[in-house]
């Protein structure tokens, strides 16, 4: 890699508030704020809205959709394929 040109790349805590998760990576992101970790060492944290924790598809919550029968309405409705 071409040297000075690329962003510090180093250990970020990615918290997500609403389902009391976070994960220590490393990351080139970076943030003002910062979280005292399990090993006692203060690391940047950036919060984030929705991870695998609180996300439906990993939390098997997640609905599907009745796709089909919204086309049919749909073709019912506007007429099908001639």
């Amino acid at each position: 890699m071409k040297p000075g040109i690329h962003p510090p790349y180093g250990p970020v805590v990615f918290r997500d508030k609403v389902a009391d998760f976070a994960t220590l990576t490393r990351s080139t992101a970076t943030s003002e704020k910062t979280v005292e970790w399990e090993d006692g060492n203060t690391y940047p944290v950036i919060d984030v809205e929705i991870s695998s924790a609180s996300h439906p598809f990993y939390t098997g919550t997640a609905r599907v959709l009745d796709t089909a029968g919204r086309v049919e309405r749909f073709e019912r409705r506007y007429g099908g394929r001639a």
